[in-house]
Parts: C-alpha cells; structure tokens; sequence
C-alpha cells in the first residue's frame, strides 16, 4: 500500500511562487505504472483538479493553471513537485495529492480516478 504525504504548505503574497511536495511511502518497481494527481480544494468550494502526472512522463494541467503550474517527479526518492507561479488569492485552500495504480494518457484531472489519497497541505495566499 502506498501512503502519500504533502508538505511545503504555508502563506506568501500574491505573484509569488510556491513548490509543494507529495512523498510516497512506498517505492513503486520500475515496471509499475501509475498517475499521481494534485487537487486544490478551496474554501467553500468543491475540490478541482490541478495537475496530473503519468509515471512515463506525461503530465496534464487544467486550463485555469496552464502556463503557472508546472509537476515534475524524482523517481529514485519517490516524490513528486508541483510549482506554482504568480499565484492569486482565489489559490487559497488545500492541496491534495492523489495516487491511482495503471499509466493514463493524459493522466485524470476527476478526483473519481484516483484511490489513494494524502492528507493535504494548506495554502493561504493574501493581496
């Protein structure tokens, strides 16, 4: 079982930029397949997919990201970086990352795709 833990969290002003992290407890074998997402759920609001990434490399953003956020993996540690550029007060919230077993091209945005899930890190962005 893989676990998923998120960290690098924390308040900044708006424009600036912010690198989270989701650590997976567990080596995946070199022959295993998968996607790990990132959500953001905002205060009062349903949460939405961010970002995506396939264990070969392909990765997948919503069009409200596109261009300010950017994933990226480190296979021999495990831990996948999500960055966000410029971000806005209306980023506020927390940010979740998701694990689903089996490669997607492109990898699922919908929370429904994924079956593990860390613990979330809060994000507070202010004007």
């Amino acid at each position: 079982q893989v676990e998923l833990v998120e960290s690098g969290g924390g308040s900044l002003q708006a424009g600036g930029s912010l690198r989270l992290s989701c650590a997976a407890t567990r080596s995946p074998s070199r022959y295993t397949y998968y996607c790990v997402g990132w959500f953001l759920q905002a205060p009062g609001k349903e949460r939405e997919g961010v970002a995506a990434l396939d264990s070969n490399g392909p990765t997948n953003y919503a069009d409200s990201v596109k261009g300010r956020f950017t994933v990226s993996q480190d296979k021999s540690n495990n831990i996948f970086y999500p960055q966000r550029d410029n971000l806005k007060p209306e980023r506020t919230g927390m940010y979740y990352c998701a694990w689903k077993w089996g490669g997607w091209k492109p990898p699922p945005l919908t929370d429904s795709s994924y079956h593990l899930w860390g613990q979330g890190t809060r994000v507070t962005v202010s004007s």
